[in-house]
């Protein structure tokens, strides 16, 4: 997976390395982290972004070391047809680089470039005598390689020397070495410059062979004081190198976990991002639904209205009820039989009071309820006016008896006119 320092070094490099209206592939895992200005996502899920035409400093852009060779330009002419060279190439050797390499192989001392922690960034030279591979796991931090000897006083040289500018030189220093001794100067400094290596360490390991002669100053001090000295000093660079190997220790295990966190969050974030998708495409689904429902309600919007224009132009009026006999809905004509308000929805049948001498409406509902055979009946009004009532059970869609409906239809001027023809007809007898 690329972490933070890899992306830094490799998304600016491929802006860079792309062409106009290029594209960059990343895997399923990776992002582009915070260049957003550098490319646009086409795709976030297949990871394909496209290549913004945006300036990058060469400050941004990491470059992998490499030797070049110094090529010679090649003529051309250009009277003839074609493009014909009248001169061969000419590779003409950087002869500052080659004898660096000769100087830096053969003259220079051993030396090692490490990081803050003691991880190896860099070896110059052959530093076997110096550093071995720890048996195990492969380790490349400078304390698991010291050998016998070293380690302490390297320890104390690369803190002191984090501390400072000045280099930390500890001179002939006996470690061990095929079973023998040998002795070395060591020298530890601070990188400050140039600005690529600020904070790194240097470690020089100059041998001075085994028959050295050193100029010694001989200081007389009590022994016992010496030696408590010495041991103290020992215990103190003792629980100091426990310490850093704790920290060490708990370092790499945060960073190992901040690793499968990172690991996770990645996991995380597809997984958000195929919820986002899921999401969209319900929304879609949900969308769909709703426009189907607004046309239903719509439809049903205009059935409802033509159903009331329908029943109040017959100008018939009808009362709906449920299986109980309560209200469900009415017409406005029925107000001019029963005394009924917008309020009444709800209430039986038989606390309304009608105009209408018909005892017994109550009885013929539920007969019809329970026969579910319709009922018909001319009934008259307190006011001389004549009504037929015809009572018929509620059917739905599905064919199921939900209550009555009832329909009174003023049958009056029939009625006046039976009755003249029956006058009619016995004057005519």
């Amino acid at each position: 997976y690329f972490g933070t320092e890899l992306q830094k070094k490799i998304i600016p490099m491929f802006h860079y390395a792309l062409n106009k209206r290029s594209f960059m592939i990343l895997g399923n895992a990776e992002t582009i982290g915070g260049y957003q200005y550098l490319f646009s996502a086409i795709d976030n899920k297949s990871r394909i972004y496209n290549r913004i035409d945006q300036t990058v400093s060469l400050v941004q852009v990491e470059f992998p070391t490499r030797i070049f060779p110094i090529v010679s330009v090649t003529e051309y002419d250009h009277k003839k047809e074609g493009l014909m060279s009248n001169k061969s190439t000419k590779i003409i050797p950087n002869l500052q680089i080659l004898t660096d390499q000769v100087l830096l192989q053969g003259f220079t001392p051993a030396a090692v470039l490490v990081n803050n922690d003691g991880d190896i960034l860099y070896i110059n030279g052959h530093t076997g005598k110096y550093l071995e591979p720890a048996a195990g796991k492969a380790n490349w931090n400078v304390y698991a390689m010291a050998r016998e000897g070293l380690r302490h006083e390297l320890g104390i040289a690369l803190s002191k020397a984090q501390k400072q500018t000045e280099p930390v030189f500890v001179p002939r220093l006996s470690i061990g070495f095929n079973g023998g001794k040998q002795y070395i100067n060591l020298t530890v400094q601070t990188i400050l410059n140039p600005e690529a290596l600020r904070g790194t360490v240097l470690i020089v390991f100059e041998d001075l062979g085994k028959q050295t002669k050193v100029r010694r100053r001989i200081v007389r001090l009590d022994q016992k004081s010496l030696l408590d000295e010495l041991e103290r000093a020992q215990e103190q660079i003792q629980a100091k190198h426990d310490e850093m190997q704790t920290s060490q220790e708990e370092l790499k295990s945060t960073n190992e976990e901040l690793q499968s966190t990172n690991e996770e969050l990645q996991s995380t974030n597809e997984e958000l991002t195929t919820s986002k998708e899921e999401m969209q495409s319900l929304n879609e689904e949900l969308q769909t639904v709703n426009a189907e429902l607004l046309s239903k309600v719509d439809d049903l919007s205009w059935v409802n209205n033509d159903m009331k224009n329908l029943l109040n132009s017959t100008e018939i009026a009808t009362i709906f009820l449920d299986n109980e006999l309560k209200l469900r809905r009415f017409t406005p004509h029925v107000t001019h039989l029963f005394k009924l308000i917008p309020t009444d929805i709800g209430r039986p049948l038989s606390d309304i009071v009608n105009k209408l001498d018909y005892s017994t409406m109550q009885e013929d509902a539920v007969e019809v309820l329970r026969t579910l055979v319709f009922v018909e009946n001319q009934i008259s009004a307190n006011d001389d006016r004549w009504f037929k009532v015809r009572i018929m059970p509620y059917r739905t869609q599905d064919n199921v008896i939900n209550g009555v409906v009832m329909t009174f239809t003023e049958i009056s001027d029939l009625k006046k006119l039976e009755k003249e023809l029956l006058t009619l007809r016995d004057q005519l007898k």
